[in-house]
């Protein structure tokens, strides 16, 4: 590629999406990872799309709001770029209810979703279906919300990769920076911009996750015990996962990868005999404001940022693409206040 307009440093969920949002609009777009496309937590299993409790309404709330339901028109348009599926699928969620006082609150919330959703999706209280996919409840009621969506994390990335290299886009594994200059480097370029300020900026949440052969491709995600049970369309169950502050090897797996499979099994006695065919780890990129840190970067004058997605990368990729593409191709700014880096110094 002889010229380039915008150079993304970093292919996960972030990085891919920012470029992808800007090759759509003509750019010519160079993505460079020295690992290669999804190598680090966008490479991951889970895919759980899942938005917020509809209450305390804020930026980040609605912000992934509006990101999760641009969702499905995003993903369509990159699967028939890129000719790849990437396993979306709007099939929302069944989460349970211990005791009467999480029933009240389930309640309520139902109503709040009502005005904070707009109607686009529901977040109700149901009694619990007699099948066997379905949580086990104390109280016999399910929360059932239509919002929550999945995709194949490792598919999805692959696919805009391949999206904006027919686009005209360049993926490598090193290259100069031209053009605009976009930083999409994951928790090591948070640990980069901790050593660059006076005290922790971001730092990278270790996760672990596993893989089950078991076909449930055409039911909602369970949620139970902080477990995210996330069936794929091709026949796996995803469990996940582990929020690890200390670690000392990113990728390995280990006991507490056993004490979640072990306690998804106890919550969903369905998944009991499926075999575990992959156990997987990764290290997600979380800000101190728990936001992600999108827009102008905070120690490179002129260029850009896009990081710390942690649990909802995925989630926020599609309006993270947008709203960077207008600030870095048109120099328009709609970014929230709390998603600036200055947030999280």
């Amino acid at each position: 590629m002889a010229t380039v307009d915008v150079t993304v440093r970093g292919a996960g969920a972030f990085g891919l999406a920012v470029g992808y949002a800007c090759a759509r609009r003509g750019a010519r777009v160079r993505v460079i990872d020295p690992n290669g496309v999804a190598a680090g937590s966008s490479g991951g299993i889970v895919g759980a799309l899942a938005p917020h409790v509809p209450e305390n309404w804020n930026d980040k709330k609605a912000f992934q709001f509006d990101s999760l339901m641009m969702a499905e028109t995003f993903w369509q348009e990159v699967s028939g770029i890129a000719n790849q599926d990437v396993g979306y699928a709007r099939l929302g969620r069944l989460q349970p209810l211990a005791d009467d006082a999480a029933v009240a609150l389930a309640r309520q919330r139902s109503e709040t979703a009502r005005d904070l959703w707009q109607d686009r999706a529901t977040w109700q209280v149901i009694d619990a279906p007699d099948t066997q996919w379905s949580p086990q409840s104390p109280t016999g009621l399910l929360i059932h919300d239509t919002l929550t969506a999945r995709i194949h994390p490792r598919r999805a990335t692959r696919a805009l990769a391949a999206a904006i290299t027919a686009l005209g886009g360049e993926i490598t594994t090193d290259g100069p920076d031209q053009g605009a200059i976009v930083w999409a480097t994951g928790w090591k370029g948070l640990n980069d911009l901790t050593a660059q300020h006076t005290r922790m900026v971001g730092n990278g949440i270790k996760g672990q996750a596993a893989l089950l052969q078991f076909d449930a491709r055409d039911q909602p995600q369970l949620f139970a015990d902080a477990l995210h049970i996330v069936p794929h369309d091709d026949g796996t169950v995803a469990i996940g996962s582990t929020s690890e502050r200390e670690f000392s090897d990113p990728t390995s797996t280990d006991d507490q990868l056993d004490d979640v499979i072990a306690r998804a099994l106890r919550a969903f006695p369905v998944l009991a005999n499926a075999p575990v065919i992959e156990r997987w780890a990764g290290v997600r990129p979380r800000a101190r404001s728990r936001a992600p840190m999108i827009g102008a970067h905070p120690f490179r004058t002129g260029e850009y940022i896009a990081n710390g997605g942690f649990k909802i990368g995925f989630g926020m990729a599609p309006k993270v693409g947008e709203i960077m593409a207008d600030l870095i191709l048109g120099g328009g700014d709609t970014i929230p206040q709390g998603f600036r880096a200055q947030a999280s110094l």
